[in-house]
């Protein structure tokens, strides 16, 4: 029976980084042996794992995964970190191997960008950007996200991610709505956001509370590639919500 999440990191100069990943997400690291090659081994053990995180370059990991690969119901996924940590791809399995959500909870450790490759997530054009007071519950982020979605006849069809700050990733009811609605939670460092303050309007709560001017919408617009700002903050019983545009195709000028 496969276990459920593998790490491995094909130099001697991304242990740590692999050590790192396999202590937060409870992963397993398997050590090759002295009578197989690296590649060999990895090939052996590949299918005893649903999911791994494969740390190198996509030349390495597009020859270590050749003639593995067999059905997308049935593969692992496989989700690529460069040794810098600065990118999380989801290459194998996006949707039926879980790797779409793992490349953001990867990139939420590693302050990385996720890149979701799957065709379903790059026709979805919006980024949803949240912030909210300590023990919000799923219904108050529910009504106050469905307030804006109605307000501005968006679709929820339409969302491809929500993004928030990091120190928000552990509000449960923000998880159990992100769970509720099968949409990936990206979080955005803090001290990013200091350095990045867009936002429409300023609040002195989270001035004073986070250090930063806002949450909802510098989130928002940190976790697309050329996003524009399409729903200003919209606050609703302590739940703020932003809408950011972000095509997978920048528009032309």
């Amino acid at each position: 029976m496969a276990q459920d999440l593998a790490v491995w990191s094909v130099r001697g100069v991304a242990q740590p980084m692999a050590h790192f990943l396999a202590e937060h997400l409870l992963a397993a690291e398997p050590q090759g042996g002295s009578a197989l090659s690296n590649q060999q081994f990895f090939r052996v053990i590949y299918r005893k794992y649903r999911a791994w995180i494969f740390i190198g370059t996509t030349g390495i990991a597009v020859r270590y995964l050749q003639g593995l690969l067999e059905d997308k119901h049935t593969d692992p996924g496989v989700v690529l970190v460069d040794e810098a940590g600065r990118q999380a791809i989801s290459l194998v399995g996006g949707h039926e191997g879980g790797a779409n959500e793992l490349s953001v909870r990867v990139a939420n450790l590693l302050g990385a960008q996720p890149i979701l490759t799957t065709a379903t997530e790059s026709l979805r054009p919006l980024i949803l950007g949240i912030g909210c007071r300590r023990d919000v519950t799923l219904t108050q982020i529910d009504t106050a996200v469905m307030n804006v979605l109605n307000t501005y006849k968006i679709s929820l069809e339409d969302l491809r991610m929500v993004a928030t700050v990091d120190v928000k990733l552990q509000e449960s009811g923000l998880l159990a709505w992100c769970r509720q609605q099968q949409l990936p939670l990206q979080g955005i460092s803090l001290s990013l956001l200091q350095h990045r303050p867009w936002v429409t309007q300023s609040s002195d709560w989270v001035q004073e509370t986070l250090g930063v001017a806002g949450v909802c919408e510098p989130c928002a617009l940190l976790a697309s590639h050329a996003g524009k700002l399409l729903v200003p903050k919209t606050a609703h019983n302590g739940v703020t919500v932003a809408v950011v545009h972000d095509p997978p195709w920048p528009e032309k000028a």
